[in-house]
């Protein structure tokens, strides 16, 4: 009967996850180009609202004991509105809006680093007020902070785009905006950094998710065989990650470059995943979670480095496409790593961690191409000289 109820589970989750992700990827690529022209606002009341009905519908499900693909339903219409995701796109898009390029990496770094303050208090409060009260009192909170959100940007939120247009929204031209950003951008220079760049973030976040889908799996199995306690530190260890990178983010930007940062974040994600990946004992676990102290650094870099390649009337469109990125990494993590973690358990329990070091190589590589590049292109520059006037 339990092995029944797991299949069951993990069907229905993969349902709702995909069903989730299709509706929502017609939805951010729709709204995120039209905020461009209308403004952030109704971007993020949007989402805002289709959470508060998602977590209504969840919670009407709970108290009759409907159905569980009433679930799917909630998550389709939190999908229509765009989700997380276009809340995500939204968030990133107001803070390109607000800040000036020199200061944009850290101001993303702080929404990076809330994201993570907000997954730690809801990982260990959560947990424990589940295991006392079930499961309806928790998500009696995910609604009233769903509420919240949206009565913020309803009512406290100020609009971030300057110039704002009418525009229609069920256009395809939203849709032709996310094709010409990279097939058709406006500086053509830009085209193969954006295609690079998306590429790196993709690998990145997709070992991000895949690592932190296994840890628990991992640390509950032989030879460490944590109790619960454990887990919940090793979960705080994790999340604090996210507080850690953002204080070296700062601390580093005042001697080198934000590229250099990116490559020392990716550094430090690498030898904490090897560590762990070895780790047999309690100690060693906290040292390869000690080693990732950093590891948050390089996605908040790549995020403005993208939005730096574009103009300041596409950052709603870049954003949603990275958002839809990011959703993509999150059906790629899951599907790879726990694929890939019970076929490897014969020879090595942590492969999945030594095989997502492996794969962040790449954007190790991808990153420190485009910095050569660029060097030389401002040194031929710089050599060249400015065009004199007859020239002119």
């Amino acid at each position: 009967l339990l092995q029944e109820v797991e299949a069951l589970v993990s069907h229905w989750n993969l349902y709702i996850n995909l069903g989730g992700f299709f509706v929502c990827l017609f939805s951010v690529t729709l709204l995120g180009p039209w905020s461009d022209s209308v403004g952030r606002r109704p971007a993020l009341i949007l989402p805002t609202a289709g959470l508060v009905l998602q977590t209504a519908t969840y919670l009407i499900v709970m108290y009759l004991e409907l159905h569980v693909a009433f679930f799917l339903l909630g998550r389709l219409l939190s999908g229509l509105t765009g989700d997380y995701n276009l809340i995500l796109a939204g968030c990133f898009a107001y803070t390109a809006d607000t800040s000036n390029k020199r200061t944009r990496t850290f101001r993303v770094a702080i929404l990076e680093a809330c994201l993570g303050t907000a997954g730690m208090l809801a990982s260990i409060g959560g947990g424990q007020w589940r295991k006392a009260q079930g499961y309806i009192n928790p998500f009696w909170l995910a609604f009233a902070a769903s509420v919240a959100a949206t009565l913020y940007a309803v009512f406290c939120l100020r609009e971030s785009v300057k110039q704002r247009k009418p525009a229609k929204l069920f256009t395809l031209s939203h849709y032709k905006a996310v094709y010409r950003l990279y097939m058709a951008p406006e500086h053509p220079s830009s085209r193969w950094k954006l295609v690079l760049y998306s590429l790196a973030f993709f690998l990145l976040v997709t070992v991000h998710f895949g690592a932190k889908d296994l840890y628990v799996l991992y640390e509950l199995g032989f030879p460490l065989c944590w109790t619960s306690d454990l887990i919940g530190y090793g979960s705080a260890a994790s999340y604090l990650a996210y507080l850690s990178s953002l204080a070296g983010l700062r601390l580093l930007q005042l001697c080198i470059e934000d590229t250099w940062v990116a490559e020392i974040g990716l550094v430090s994600n690498i030898a904490g995943l090897v560590v762990i990946a070895l780790a047999t004992t309690t100690p060693l676990m906290f040292t390869g979670y000690g080693i990732l102290f950093l590891s948050m650094a390089t996605t908040p870099v790549m995020r403005s480095k993208l939005s730096k390649l574009v103009s300041e009337t596409e950052q709603g469109v870049l954003f949603a496409s990275v958002a839809c990125v990011q959703g993509l990494c999150s059906l790629v993590a899951t599907g790879v790593f726990n694929s890939l973690y019970p076929a490897t358990l014969h020879f090595m329990r942590g492969f999945p961690f030594l095989f997502g070091a492996i794969i962040l190589l790449i954007p190790a590589a991808i990153i420190g191409w485009i910095q050569i590049w660029d060097s030389k292109h401002a040194y031929n520059h710089f050599q060249d000289g400015p065009p004199s006037p007859a020239k002119h």
